[in-house]
């Protein structure tokens, strides 16, 4: 059992919130991670396996994701511990939000992640009688559409575009292999289909899909619509076990599916010229040294999956508003700050003799400690 004061350093967590409730069977976890910059902001994930070493660690990346942005808000996340296919779902999830009554929305406000749709932040609002405890609702609430929109994966298809011409590796006939092929998958295919590569391997659950030649991405779109996450199993493409689509021959990776992926062992598989972390922490911290030596040049999740953090930002502005956000707006301004992101981040990595996780820790970090010591949360010199 991981002890909880053994995850606290010096940028936090500030709070580590354990609820449950005994009628339900919720368990749950809010970690607030750093607030020098906002108030906590992250999303909220549904899975029997939730622990909370798992939560406080993408409590972490949410801290220097906003950071990364220059975006002011704080690190956070929160997670309950259920199957979000279970029909006590929703009495679940208003017992979770009721026991952070406390903390939602004046600390925290709470998103969408692994498990959760934008129903269920209708929920959190409803149960909590207030629209600011939850972003992430259905458009015809006024929430930023993220999944119609695709925000994130298309910004990082951007963001791996500008990496790429950064690189001097034309993103126009590049070979893509992407590991998921949900919401940020998918439209990460659609966004590099439109831009001129060619997505040679996507993966699910259920299997993988390569062919050289490259994927008909459309079709592929029109398969997952029909079969949901099987489509992999009905198409024409050569199959592959679950795992394998890291491994084939291509010029930009990128893993959108689960944390921990790229391991020691798979560093030494990989074969593309960039690695782009579509999900959160897919590569371990020896698995970028591994890369680093052999040339592989890996843009940190922090970077390249910020979209959703930018879109959740103006869904902040926008929670009290009797507007809606203005989604060209929102997906202008992903475009303009990811692509901007990930050549400075590049840069640095370039000029320090560093890795870009390296590189774009150290950026977030100066933002963090410049906003704590104005505030007064470390000494001042």
């Amino acid at each position: 059992m991981t002890d909880a004061l053994s995850l606290v350093d010096e940028w936090g967590p500030e709070k580590i919130v354990v609820v449950s409730h005994r009628r339900t069977g919720m368990k749950g976890v809010l970690v607030i991670d750093n607030t020098a910059r906002g108030i906590g902001k992250g999303g909220t994930r549904m899975s029997p396996g939730v622990t909370v070493d798992e939560v406080s660690r993408l409590a972490r990346v949410m801290t220097w994701k906003w950071a990364a942005v220059d975006l002011f808000y704080g690190g956070a996340k929160a997670g309950i511990v259920a199957d979000p296919a279970s029909r006590d779902k929703e009495a679940v999830l208003r017992a979770f939000a009721r026991a952070l009554s406390n903390e939602v929305p004046r600390e925290y406000v709470m998103g969408l992640d692994m498990g959760l749709t934008e129903s269920d932040a209708a929920i959190i609002q409803d149960e909590l009688g207030d629209r600011g405890a939850a972003v992430g609702t259905p458009e015809h609430l006024g929430g930023v559409a993220y999944d119609k929109l695709g925000i994130t994966g298309y910004g990082v298809a951007e963001a791996a575009d500008a990496a790429a011409q950064h690189l001097g590796l034309p993103l126009s006939g590049a070979r893509v292999a992407l590991q998921g092929f949900g919401a940020v998958g998918s439209a990460a295919a659609r966004r590099f289909a439109e831009l001129g590569a060619t997505v040679v391997a996507v993966s699910t659950a259920h299997g993988a899909l390569h062919d050289p030649s490259g994927l008909d991405v459309d079709a592929l779109l029109a398969a997952r619509d029909e079969h949901g996450d099987r489509f992999v199993t009905r198409h024409s493409a050569t199959p592959l076990a679950p795992g394998a689509e890291l491994a084939v021959d291509c010029d930009i990776l990128v893993p959108a599916a689960l944390q921990d992926v790229i391991t020691r062992t798979s560093a030494h598989e990989v074969k593309a010229k960039i690695l782009v972390e579509g999900a959160n922490l897919p590569t371990s911290a020896e698995a970028q040294g591994i890369l680093a030596e052999r040339g592989v040049t890996v843009l940190p999740d922090f970077v390249a999956n910020a979209g959703g953090v930018v879109a959740a930002a103006f869904a902040m502005d926008a929670r009290y508003s009797g507007f809606r956000p203005d989604t060209a707006g929102i997906v202008e301004t992903v475009s303009t700050r990811l692509r901007a992101n990930a050549v400075t981040v590049l840069g640095e990595a370039r000029r320090q003799d560093i890795t870009p996780h390296t590189a774009g820790r150290r950026l977030a970090e100066e933002r963090v400690r410049t906003a704590m010591h104005s505030k007064g949360r470390i000494p001042r010199d």
